[in-house]
């Protein structure tokens, strides 16, 4: 039975989540049944299921990278940060596009300019040219010397 199919039945009022039904299925199909719940609506049951994931498979890039994403969807900007770095860190040198491009964007809202430029450039080192990084960091340049000192003590 499809994870999706196991939420819905548990999910019937009178019945609890069972302990253990996550952990039968691969960080994949989790992030799969997440992704099902976004674009059916069924966002709380998608939080619930991205925390377990999680809990579960700390380390997974499919559980971080989901989570991230609801982390983004509830303007959640710190945790957004905290897991896109963890992603980004685990993907080394790999670290796909719009992973830098989420990063940033997250960095941005919780007003961490100096630290979103950065990433920008180094996501530019890895894609060089790449027009969603390239606005991002024309746009943070142009806060002047704020996106250099956003961080800093007041």
């Amino acid at each position: 039975m499809k994870l999706i199919d196991e939420l819905m039945n548990q999910a019937k009022p009178g019945h609890f989540l069972q302990s253990g039904l996550i952990k039968r299925f691969s960080p994949v199909e989790i992030r799969e049944t997440i992704q099902s719940l976004v674009t059916t609506e069924a966002t709380d049951l998608a939080y619930a299921l991205g925390d377990a994931g999680l809990a579960i498979y700390p380390d997974s890039e499919d559980i971080l990278a989901i989570t991230g994403l609801l982390a983004l969807m509830r303007q959640d900007w710190p945790v957004a940060v905290e897991l896109l770095t963890q992603l980004r860190e685990q993907q080394g040198a790999q670290t796909p596009l719009f992973t830098f491009v989420m990063l940033v964007r997250a960095l941005r809202c919780n007003l961490e300019h100096a630290k979103a430029l950065a990433v920008a450039h180094e996501g530019l080192a890895i894609h060089p040219g790449q027009l969603e990084l390239v606005a991002e960091k024309l746009a943070l340049e142009s806060m002047g010397p704020f996106a250099e000192t956003a961080n800093l003590p007041q």
